[in-house]
Parts: C-alpha cells; sequence; structure tokens
C-alpha cells in the first residue's frame, strides 16, 4: 500500500427530503460511524434504506440537516461553496450508470474531471496509465457506446482515480452488471485499494461485494441497525 486512505468520522448526522403536501422523508437519521484510513466500508440495505443519501453526505453532494461530518478532521458542514468544490474533486466517485460523456473517448472522459485545472502531472499520460491500470491498455480511443458494461465501468473507475484521491465512494458499482463482471469490478476496487491506500466506501446491494469488505454496515429507514 503506498498511501493512507481518509479518516471519515460522521457524528449524529440526519437528512430530509421533502415529499409535497407537508410531507418529509427520513433518509438518514441519527448516524454516526468512523471509517479509518484504508479500511473499505460497505453499506448495505434495501432500496430506499438511505444507503445512496449517506454517501452524497459524505461526498457533499447533500448537506446534512443535522449533525457532522469530517474527512481528515475537515468539517464539510462549515466549507463554503468554493471550498465544497475544491473537497468534492479531491475525492473519487464510482457511479451505477457511469456516466460516461457519450461523444468523448474513454482517454478523454478520464481526463474529464482535470481538463479545466493545472495539475503537477501530466494528464494525458495519467490518464493512458490508469486505464491501463484498470484493464484498459489499447482501449484509449474507444467511445462508451464500443464498450461493454464492465469495461464502461473499468473508465468510471479510472475517471475517479484521476485526481490521486485518499477517498473512493461507489454507489452501488455492479448493480448494472452481470455477476461475473461485477466480480471482476469487486476484485479490482480491492486491489486498487491494496495499490493505493484509499478508503474506499460502497453502497450496494450486492451482498458478494459486502463480504468482500472489512466492514459491514447495515441501514434500515435511514437508521443504522448493524456496523
Amino acid at each position: 500500500m503506498t498511501e493512507t486512505g481518509a479518516l471519515v468520522r460522521v457524528a449524529d448526522v440526519s437528512k430530509t427530503f421533502p415529499l409535497g403536501g407537508g410531507r418529509q422523508l427520513s433518509a438518514v437519521r441519527d448516524v454516526s460511524l468512523t471509517i479509518e484510513p484504508g479500511t473499505v466500508l460497505a453499506i448495505t440495505g434495501p432500496s430506499g434504506s438511505g444507503k445512496s443519501t449517506l454517501l452524497n453526505l459524505i461526498g457533499a453532494i447533500d448537506r446534512p440537516d443535522e449533525g457532522e461530518i469530517e474527512v481528515d478532521g475537515q468539517k464539510l458542514t462549515g466549507l463554503s461553496r468554493n471550498q465544497l468544490a475544491d473537497y468534492r474533486r479531491s475525492i473519487g466517485f464510482v457511479f451505477q450508470r457511469y456516466n460516461l460523456l457519450p461523444a468523448l473517448t474513454a482517454l478523454d472522459n478520464v481526463l474529464a474531471p482535470v481538463l479545466p485545472y493545472r495539475t503537477a502531472y501530466d494528464k494525458v499520460s495519467r490518464a493512458g496509465e490508469l486505464l491501463a491500470q484498470v484493464g484498459l491498455a489499447g482501449r484509449e480511443r474507444s467511445l462508451p457506446s464500443l464498450l461493454s458494461g464492465g469495461e464502461q465501468q473499468r473508465v468510471g473507475i479510472a475517471r475517479a482515480l484521476i485526481g490521486s484521491p485518499r477517498l473512493l465512494l461507489a454507489d452501488e458499482p455492479t448493480g448494472n452488471l452481470d455477476s461475473a463482471t461485477g466480480a471482476e469490478i469487486v476484485k479490482l476496487l480491492l486491489s486498487l485499494r491494496e495499490e493505493n491506500g484509499m478508503t474506499i466506501v460502497i453502497a450496494t446491494h450486492d451482498s458478494d461485494l459486502a463480504a468482500t469488505a472489512d466492514r459491514h454496515l447495515r441501514l434500515h429507514d435511514g437508521q443504522v441497525t448493524t456496523q
């Protein structure tokens, strides 16, 4: 392991969403946990249990209504809009639906998050190296439409790694894949953790994926039932 992953602390966090007609959905309720550096944490639970919401709160895509989230000692709830944008760029996101730009090649999709910014490394070289690292050497110029689902997810993982994140958040990364391809993605994520030392938080319905994690957090109706 070459790096140390991020330390994540979640303290008494709650998040509700309006449903209309004066009703509210309590997506996350009074959740507290600590994720040690380099840990792979699987968040499981039925649909609507709050898995993706908790992931989005840690990723600062949403703000909690109550409670505090700290990543490496930095309190997310106190950050300005610009500081939040900087924080989001410092972590990696992997999505169930890949979220690749269809008109861009695999290489350009990996480059997309860092194109507007100055970097200390050669962006194109790093993107190519990451595609090779996820098993896609030689596919740099392929459009997403010419890639299988598993290959598209590998591009998504390479894109998530372009900024050398210490924290990787993956929302149902095997949800659109068959079991064999999903197993390959799980193996890839675990090998990347060993190589890059990241802390990885995965929201998943996949029991096989969850079984490979170091820790398992189960949610039901927004509350922790097992950790």
